[in-house]
């Protein structure tokens, strides 16, 4: 197998022609001497950066999946075709420049500090660049779904940096594995996506959670199944999916859960209770929802019992 050898800094950079026209051949500088490509980087690692991105590639991820309606709650699900998984990317670019409080803005996705950024995601090993993009500032995602954990680089996507004669169909090209280590900088490493509570389950749990039962029986199970587990008001929604008001059926199944599996149900949208899942450990920020050991609670000082409302959340 052929080794790409990545161009170097000092030598030139022959860009592809582009609809905003041509841009001149350049002499390729070191990231480190790329003054643009510099400050972005400070000004991102500058923000909350690994909980801004994390929550960007979560909700893009979500937004396709779209487990309210499908009952779908793992990118990698064979319910799920390639052009969709493929469309996490684009979803992506809206929820990071809304993560990040930017715009979208010409000529690129947005701008930081005044330079142009293109902003690309993919689920696949590398991410296709458009010829707008060639030598400009990009923010790359990746999305590993098999391992459900991201990273992000920042790179200068030189042409002479890309792959391939003539590009793809939309003439776009791919960054140069060996570019990409020598020359991408690191926005943030490898890092778990927020869990996805549904994962967990084993075949036989979700056939019981998807199953013909009544939709209280089986979010009964759910939380049976999954003590002292953050569960988000999304992955209830996906166990209701097609069905009116799930949280409704969720609050229901609350003295079922206690009665069968001796626990306690807290919801995130109540502050009393957010309190106390924080008391034991537990983060109910978003509406989430946990199930927790009812000996835990007397062991707090508090009756079981007092916890049995069904009122809205």
């Amino acid at each position: 197998m052929k080794t790409i050898v990545a161009a170097s800094p000092g030598e030139m950079c022959n860009p592809d022609p582009r609809k905003a026209g041509a841009r001149s051949p350049h002499v390729i500088i070191s990231p480190d001497s790329d003054t643009d490509l510099q400050a972005v980087h400070a000004w991102l690692l500058s923000q909350p950066i690994v909980d801004q991105l994390r929550a960007a590639v979560d909700d893009a991820i979500r937004y396709v999946l779209d487990g309210a309606r499908t009952w779908r709650f793992d990118l990698t699900s064979a319910k799920v075709d390639s052009d969709e998984r493929s469309s996490v990317g684009t979803k992506l670019q809206y929820h990071v420049i809304e993560q990040l409080g930017l715009v979208k803005q010409p000529p690129l996705d947005t701008a930081i500090l005044g330079v142009a950024v293109e902003i690309k995601g993919t689920v696949r090993k590398t991410w296709m660049i458009p010829r707008e993009g060639q030598c400009e500032i990009t923010l790359m995602i990746q999305i590993d779904a098999p391992s459900h954990r991201f990273r992000a680089l920042l790179m200068r996507t030189h042409r002479a940096w890309l792959t391939g004669k003539k590009g793809n169909r939309d003439l776009k090209r791919s960054p140069q594995a060996q570019a990409v280590r020598d020359y991408a900088l690191e926005v943030t490493p490898w890092i778990d996506l927020p869990l996805e509570p549904l994962r967990l389950l084993t075949f036989d749990q979700l056939a019981v959670v998807f199953g013909p039962e009544g939709q209280t029986k089986r979010l009964t199970a759910l939380f049976g199944y999954l003590p002292e587990i953050v569960i988000p008001r999304s992955s209830i929604e996906t166990v209701g999916a097609t069905n009116k008001d799930p949280m409704r059926r969720a609050r229901q199944a609350k003295p079922n859960v206690l009665n069968e599996h001796g626990l306690v149900v807290l919801v995130g949208k109540w502050q009393p209770e957010r309190a106390i899942a924080a008391e034991l450990g537990h983060d109910l920020s978003n509406a989430a929802w946990v199930a927790v050991p009812a000996a835990k609670m007397v062991a707090l000082g508090y009756d079981p019992t007092a916890f049995l409302n069904t009122n809205e959340a």
